[in-house]
């Protein structure tokens, strides 16, 4: 509790008096930051640019996500407050980002543009994004090595002045772990079992060599073709200490090889024109005086809190909003707390005041539709109770046909009432599924009601994403578990009762989500 209150603290003393905070949109990213227009817009395009980049350099034809699942960026001040942000263990964190449907989220320090060396923080986000967009761009589970390899190497880039970006450079940030840290060797990359088994408590130079072997594999001469024939063989099935066994021949003249590349002087890079990576337009705006006040509240309720810390923040939410009642965003603001706080009366007042001030502000009809499903979860009628429930997921479809959330919802609304969901209702979840590939959660339970039907190669799809995801905890553990029952299993087959449900709420749950594992430290 003590570092929420000294968040809020610190955040809004680290604001200048004459700061205010702006927000840049684009095709793929929301920012919000409390610094000049002209510098956000700078921020959001360099990220535009390096998104690009990755589509260019993966030959992967992504499509423009719908607004809400664009990745939403705050910056929100020093890295103290980041750290102050992820929680109490979070000794080392520079930023951190929470995938989940209609809702990303990246928190980083205050923007900083630099056409040179990129500042640590800048680092941090760009290997977040590069797993959103690999993640996002294909469902094959890539090993741990070959996904923090990919995001260490896209993470090493640079924006000069001209428009053009480098891809590839060396990752001088591993500099120092690649020479002090305690080594790991081509065999236990490859051999996720093996590092585990032979892993130490300290730190040790697993990016780093991720990294290492990632970049020598792009560029070698000799190895040309290898790294995709690799993924390719993996995507088959093939396990992957077979697949580099199949692939790379001897790792032990692998390891050779990868040390004598890291004592060279020189390295390739990419170095793409501006023109082969064209953004389209951001466009910024100020935020209104209220938002300017309400930021710092929002910012700690769209991290995840829990009852006790919204209660903390409720005070302030309201006496925000009270300054400015016309304000739909601010008001949105209030029915988000209100809602975290259990409060789901006054959450839905708020929520019907912001709508009828600005019938576009989207978070205002989510929070309404999740204080309706959970005053209908004690409902006497069900029934009537989750068709209401319904009402704001719906207009907010209308508003945006490929939100996931009112996919979800409906979905959710057959099971909360113990009823079985309607085809319609399953494409729904499907739908949902496919537009946020990045929310594991939301794939568990998609391969789960697959597996109810009989999908069992669209529930396989769904799970070994999630079953190799190195930092999915608990969800990765479920998804092993599935996709050991379904070995063997034909398709048509139904098995389990269809039903699982892992809360996605995770801003309005009573635990706060944490942020993945894959944040990297300084």
């Amino acid at each position: 509790m003590k570092y929420l209150v000294a968040f809020l603290l610190a955040l809004g003393a680290s604001s200048p008096a004459l700061a205010h905070w702006h927000e840049a949109q684009s095709e793929h990213f929301v920012v919000y930051a409390d610094d000049s227009a002209e510098d956000v817009k700078k921020f959001a395009e360099m990220l535009e640019r390096y998104h690009s980049a990755l589509r260019f350099l993966t030959k992967r034809d992504t499509p423009p996500p719908s607004p809400s699942n664009r990745l939403t960026i705050f910056a929100v001040g020093s890295e103290r407050d980041v750290r102050r942000l992820a929680g109490e263990e979070a000794s080392n964190v520079a930023g951190f980002y929470i995938p989940r449907a209609g809702g990303s989220r990246a928190f980083v320090p205050d923007v900083r543009i630099s056409h040179g060396e990129p500042h640590f923080s800048f680092i941090v986000l760009l290997h977040e994004y590069a797993h959103h967009f690999l993640i996002g761009s294909s469902r094959y589970a890539m090993p741990r090595w070959l996904s923090e390899g990919a995001a260490e190497f896209f993470a090493s880039s640079r924006f000069p002045r001209d428009g053009s970006i480098q891809i590839g450079r060396p990752a001088y940030h591993r500099a120092g772990e690649l020479y002090y840290a305690a080594d790991v060797t081509v065999q236990e990359l490859l051999d996720h079992e093996l590092y585990e088994q032979n892993r130490g408590k300290g730190y040790d130079a697993f990016y780093g060599r991720a990294w290492a072997l990632y970049h020598y594999l792009t560029f070698s001469d000799e190895r040309s073709g290898q790294l995709t024939q690799y993924w390719q063989a993996i995507a088959d099935g093939t396990a992957p200490k077979a697949a580099a066994e199949q692939v790379f021949g001897d790792l032990d003249a692998l390891e050779r090889e990868l040390d004598s590349y890291l004592r060279q002087r020189r390295i390739s890079t990419f170095n793409l024109k501006s023109d082969w990576v064209p953004i389209g337009t951001v466009t910024v705006r100020r935020l209104s005086d209220g938002m300017d006040e309400a930021m710092p509240l929002r910012i700690r309720s769209q991290r995840g809190v829990t009852r006790e810390q919204a209660l903390e923040i409720l005070p302030d939410a309201r006496k925000v909003a009270a300054r400015y009642p016309d304000d739909a965003g601010v008001l949105a603001m209030l029915a988000e707390a209100e809602h975290d706080a259990g409060n789901d009366a006054e959450a839905i007042a708020a929520a019907d005041r912001a709508i009828a001030i600005d019938p576009a502000v989207k978070n205002a009809y989510v929070q309404k539709g999740f204080s309706l499903f959970r005053i209908a979860s004690e409902a006497d009628d069900p029934d009537a109770a989750y068709t209401a429930a319904m009402v704001p997921f719906s207009k907010l479809n209308k508003l945006e046909n490929d939100h996931p959330l009112p996919l979800v919802y409906y979905y959710r609304s057959f099971l909360e009432r113990g009823e079985t969901p309607t085809e319609t209702a399953k494409h729904a979840l499907e739908r949902a599924a496919e537009l946020a590939p990045f929310d594991r959660d939301l794939a568990l339970n998609a391969a789960v009601m697959q597996m109810g039907e009989g999908k069992i190669d669209l529930a396989r799809y769904n799970l070994q994403p999630v079953a190799a995801d190195p930092h999915g905890g608990g969800m990765a553990d479920q998804a092993r578990a599935l996709l050991a029952k379904l070995e063997g299993v034909e398709e048509g087959t139904a098995l389990l009762g269809g039903e699982l449900w892992s809360e996605p709420e995770a801003a309005a749950s009573d635990t706060p989500a944490e942020p993945t594992e894959e944040t990297l430290h300084d």
